[in-house]
Order: C-alpha cells, then sequence, then structure tokens
C-alpha cells in the first residue's frame, strides 16, 4: 500500500536537503554513481532470480502508487500550492533533480511514495511568504480535489483496467459449447486415449454433452470405468477408448479424465465495456467497504491474530489456502504472479486499485479520508467572513493509534505472506 501526500510533519523541523545526487565535486559524484551502481545490481540480480511474471507484478503496483501520488501532485499545483518533494520510495535517497521549487527522485525502501504539500495542517510552520499558498489556505474545493486526488486515480486505473479485461484483452466464456480440449495431463486417461488439444469430446458411452461442466460432473461420478468417448478432430469424428483414473477429493473417490477445456474468448464493444467497467467499479467499491468494516469489527480482528498465532481454525476441504486472509503488497505479488492468464492479473490488479481508493478515503488521518473529514468539518463551522481551522493537534493520540494499528497489520501481513504464502494452486 503507497503512502499517501505525507505533509503532517513541520517543515521547519526536518534538516537541510544534503542530497549527495546534487553534491558539486568528484565526492559527490562518487557517491551518487555508488548509489546508482547499487540500483543497477539490485535490477540484475531481480532479473536473474525472480520470473519475467512477478518483475512485470511488481512493476506495475509501483506505477499505481507513482499515479496516486501524481494525482495529489497535478492538483496541488493546479491549485498554486507549493509542492517541495515528489519522491518514490522512502529512506536514503538513491537519485533526485530539482526542477522549480520541486525536488523529484527516488529512495532507497520502496515501500510507497509521496507528496510534500507545505501546510497540511496548522501544526506546520511555515514561511510567512509562502503562507498563501499552503494546502489549509486554499478554499474547500480546491484541498478537497487533491485530497481525493489519489483515490481517483486509482478508480480511473481500475475502470482502465477492467476495460481492458472485457474489450481488448478478451474473457473466457465458460457457459460456451464452442469448448477444445486445452491441455492433456501427461500419464493421464486422457493421455493414454490419445486425446489431444484441439479436440472435442462430444459424446461419453453415447450421451451426448455439449456442455463441459456437464461432462466433467458425469467423469467425476464414474471413477475407474472403462468408457467410450466420441470427439471431433479435424472435423473428423472418431471413437477412443478410456479407462478412467480416480483421485481423492475431500474425502471421496471421483473419476478423472486429465483434460483441461479451452474456451473460445468474447470482447465487448467500446460503449458496453465502458458502461460495465463503471458498474464493477462501483459494486467492487461497495464490496471493499464491506471487507474493510469486516476487518477491523472486534471479530475480523480477533479471527486476524487467531490466523496469526496459528489457532484459526483449520480451512475446510477443498478451500484455498488463505482465501479470506488479508494480504500484504507481498501476497499481491505472489497472487497475481499465479494469474492463469493476463486476463486474470489485470482483473487482480483493478481489484487492489480499488481497494486501495476506498482504503485511503478511511476518515482517519493519516488517510487521504482523513484530510476530507477535516476539510469538510471546517467548512461547517466556517461562517460569512470567518474560517474556520480545525485544531489537528487534538487528532494526534488517535492518529498515532491508527499509525501504531497499520505498522501492525502491515509487519504482520508481510510476515504471513513469508511463511504461508496464499496459494491459488
Amino acid at each position: 500500500m503507497s503512502e499517501t501526500t505525507r505533509a503532517d510533519a513541520p517543515l521547519a523541523a526536518e534538516p537541510p536537503i544534503t542530497d549527495p545526487a546534487g553534491q558539486q565535486g568528484p565526492e559527490g559524484d562518487v557517491t551518487s554513481w555508488v548509489r546508482r551502481a547499487a540500483v543497477a545490481a539490485v535490477v540484475v540480480v531481480l532479473g536473474i532470480w525472480v520470473s519475467l511474471p512477478t518483475l512485470a507484478i511488481i512493476a506495475a503496483l509501483v506505477f499505481m502508487i507513482f499515479m496516486h501520488e501524481l494525482g495529489h501532485y497535478v492538483t496541488a499545483k493546479a491549485a498554486g500550492m507549493k509542492v517541495t518533494e515528489f519522491f518514490i520510495g522512502f529512506g536514503p535517497r538513491l537519485w533526485s533533480f530539482h526542477r522549480g521549487e520541486t525536488e523529484y527522485g527516488v529512495k532507497a525502501i520502496p515501500a510507497g511514495a509521496y507528496v510534500r504539500i507545505i501546510g497540511m495542517s496548522n501544526l506546520e510552520e511555515v514561511d510567512p511568504a509562502d503562507e498563501d499558498r499552503t494546502y489549509r489556505q486554499k478554499p474547500y474545493w480546491r484541498r478537497m480535489s487533491v485530497a481525493v486526488a489519489g483515490s481517483t486515480m486509482h478508480f480511473l486505473m481500475a475502470i482502465a483496467l477492467f476495460f481492458s479485461v472485457i474489450s481488448v484483452v478478451g474473457q473466457s466464456d465458460g457457459t460456451s459449447e464452442r469448448w477444445t480440449v486445452g491441455e492433456v495431463t501427461p500419464g493421464s486417461a486422457a493421455d493414454a486415449a490419445g486425446l489431444v488439444p484441439g479436440d472435442r469430446i462430444v459424446a461419453l458411452d453415447g450421451m451426448r454433452f455439449d456442455d463441459f461442466q456437464a461432462l466433467s460432473s458425469e467423469l467425476r461420478g464414474r471413477p475407474g470405468d472403462e468408457v467410450d468417448l466420441l470427439v471431433v478432430r479435424d472435423g473428423r469424428e472418431l471413437t477412443l477408448d478410456a479407462t478412467l483414473g480416480a483421485t481423492e477429493n475431500a474425502g471421496e473417490s471421483v473419476g478423472f479424465l486429465g483434460v483441461a477445456a479451452e474456451f473460445p474468448t468474447v470482447r465487448v464493444g467500446p460503449l458496453t465495456g465502458i458502461v460495465e467497467s463503471v458498474q464493477a467499479t462501483g459494486e467492487t467499491m461497495w464490496l471493499s467497504v464491506k471487507a474493510l468494516g469486516a476487518f477491523f469489527s472486534p471479530e475480523g480482528l480477533s479471527g486476524y491474530v487467531e490466523t496469526l498465532t496459528g489457532s484459526a481454525p483449520v480451512p475446510e476441504p477443498g478451500a484455498v489456502e488463505g482465501e479470506d486472509r488479508i494480504i500484504s503488497v507481498v501476497g499481491a505479488v505472489q497472487i497475481a504472479s499465479q494469474s492463469a492468464n493476463i486476463a486474470a492479473a489485470l482483473y487482480f490488479l483493478f481489484a487492489i486499485n480499488v481497494f486501495l481508493g476506498v482504503f485511503n478515503l478511511a476518515p482517519l488521518l493519516p488517510f487521504d479520508g482523513g484530510h476530507v473529514a477535516i476539510a469538510t468539518y471546517e467548512r461547517l463551522r466556517s461562517r460569512k467572513g470567518k474560517r474556520y481551522f480545525a485544531d489537528v493537534s487534538k487528532l494526534m493520540p488517535l492518529t498515532y493509534a491508527v499509525v501504531a494499528l497499520l505498522a501492525f497489520v502491515f509487519v504482520s501481513t508481510v510476515y504471513l505472506d513469508i511463511v504461508n504464502p496464499v496459494s491459488l494452486q
């Protein structure tokens, strides 16, 4: 999860920027090149030890974080606010440059990003000459546009991703009667019978099946049986004899042929795609709200602690390991990397974007939604000709508690995703 517009700490309390990348002279140049060489080495190591799909997912998550902060940056600039920093990552600076009044760059820990806008609260000391350019001095609608910009970018990316799935990449039509054998398991009954990819099974022991699910259900109920398969191959019908295998599922013996179906890909038109993408984003937003409410409820937190301590009930037979568990960015990369195809990976990124957009609108600091709540409260308390400023210092104990809870969830989810990774297999 990216960290959004972090500007709550007083700028006056920060030390002057002494970025070696910007130093003049031999020492500064050497330090700069050493850092860049270290980054290049990390990239090379990742390229060797991490699969290409995993690298692609990591790049997609970094891009999502960048777009979130770009939303804050663009709206703040448009509102005339002073933006002093725009960084990807946290910790020591690896590389940076100044353009105008803003420093742009990359830091060592890729755990988020931030845009620093001056005067985000009344606790921040600002040069009097810059007071008119602070966030806190801008009109309500300007502050709202900046606060919601990050989540808006997530929702726009979600719409674009869902549109890509249904209108560009396309989806497999699992209900279609035009299915074929997509894969044959080596050593299986299908392999022994001579089935090959591209075949279409139209009948089993004289019973015709147009639907793959119906055929699969019939096969599962006949473990070890000898069956006659009527197959269409290259437009010709032929009969193959097969002896079904048997496998255990939830303590029950079920028939196993050993084929995976391949369904035709369907796409919707652009207009339908846009409408359905907006609808899907709205529905997923509501599901995200309910999921967050369930997780942060007493029952949800108690269940999470049980999962963390290993005292949670054993999953039901056939259930996906960790399917109802909150995940970290590590788990997100793991799941997306296991996606069966590009459409599944794009859909997962769609869901991640919607969740992050909703999560960042939680009406508590340090979330974007906390700034929305404060701006709205100030608006309601203001009178004509007199602007009301909320005393943010009164919210700091709650803010620290929220940060502590988030830190606990972040560290513990990373731990779970490493020691007990979620598997879709």
